[in-house]
């Protein structure tokens, strides 16, 4: 059988030998999965294999987005809860303060022997000290007043404060379960994915390179050394296209320098990135705070037609907004593919075309 056969010496460079290379670590790191075979399903060959994988990968990126929109909510819920906690640690102080008080006011009113005010005014034989002293139990009485509703105001706030808290606490707790929901979605997705190239034999390997490859491989080389050569140091701009503001520019100049690094979901930089993490790490270099997923980003600047497009744009992909790239000029982009494939430049018709935002 064809499997059977010593495969034929063949040569690979560029990106297809970078992704064999990729497929022989997930053999080798798999094969005692299947009892130490490396021999492939007879039912799928190689373009089977790379239909069911780019299937897993994309619905593993769209769990990776949702895993980034949970993680972020719920980032925000824990230091939510945590500022609720601080105020209602300070309330309490304040409570106690108030609680002191009132001691202080009932510990003097025992010393004297629990006479009322009015009582030791009339067994007063001196006017002026008689009104002196009507003058500061008034006064007392007051200062007694004001603390028993200071009392009241504390305990009111700090109940309420703990109420709010564990009304938080349990919002961070369901964002924590979606996180771990997540998570496991896209660890299963891509454990599926990488037991299916682990079955591959080294034959096989060969031609899953190529057809992973194949034209988005030349296209990108061609692109890579045509982009370098004509983006200025800097990055403002792209073939004959240039930003529309420096701070575009500068998000391009990031994406460039990161072309090669590894896809890894959930990563933001600055040695591996996903699709909406490069976005993010990019623009965050040059001062512009976007956030973390695509359907969010999509929504975070001026949406323009595609006839539009210049370097620094955000280009959208598939109807739920699940892939996003950097558009850097004549019909291309860079973005972080998935885990099979570093960040690259690629040509913005390899997937279905969703909208574009300008950022800034």
């Amino acid at each position: 059988m064809a499997a059977h056969r010593k495969p034929k010496q063949r040569s690979l460079n560029g990106p297809a030998a970078r992704t064999a290379a990729t497929l022989a670590l997930a053999g080798a790191a798999s094969v005692a999965a299947f009892d130490g075979s490396g021999h492939a399903d007879p039912r799928l060959s190689p373009a089977e294999v790379k239909v069911k994988v780019d299937a897993l990968y994309r619905e593993a990126e769209i769990a990776t987005e949702k895993y980034n929109g949970a993680k972020e909510k719920a980032e925000k819920a824990e230091k939510s809860l945590d500022a609720l906690r601080d105020e209602a640690a300070r309330k309490a102080e304040k409570l106690n303060a108030a609680r002191n008080d009132l001691g202080s006011y009932a510990t003097a009113q025992y010393r004297a022997g629990g006479i009322t005010p009015s009582m030791q005014l009339a067994l007063s034989s001196d006017p002026d000290q008689f009104l002196d002293r009507a003058s500061l139990a008034d006064r007392a009485g007051n200062r007694q007043a004001a603390a028993l509703n200071g009392v009241r105001k504390r305990l009111q706030e700090v109940a309420q404060l703990r109420a709010e808290a564990d009304g938080r606490l349990s919002t961070l707790r369901a964002r924590q379960t979606d996180l771990r929901k997540h998570k496991k979605t896209v660890t299963g997705k891509l454990a599926e994915a990488k037991r299916l190239l682990a079955r591959l034999t080294e034959e096989q390997r060969v031609e899953y390179a190529r057809l992973a490859d194949g034209n988005q491989g030349r296209d990108s080389g061609r692109a890579a050394r045509s982009d370098t050569r004509h983006t200025p140091p800097g990055g403002t701009g792209s073939g004959t296209t240039q930003a529309p503001n420096t701070r575009a520019a500068a998000a391009v100049a990031y994406a460039y320098r990161a072309i090669g690094s590894p896809y890894v979901w959930g990563a933001t930089g600055p040695s591996a990135f996903d699709c909406s993490g490069l976005i993010q790490a990019a623009y965050r270099s040059a001062g512009v705070s976007l956030p973390r997923t695509t359907y969010a980003q999509i929504a975070a600047g001026q949406r323009i037609p595609r006839s539009a497009l210049r370097p620094g744009d955000l280009v959208f992909f598939y109807s739920g907004i699940s892939h996003v790239g950097m558009y850097v000029g004549n019909g291309r982009m860079i973005h972080a593919p998935n885990p099979g494939a570093p960040v690259r430049i690629a040509p913005i018709d390899e997937m279905p075309f969703a909208g574009a935002t300008r950022v800034v």
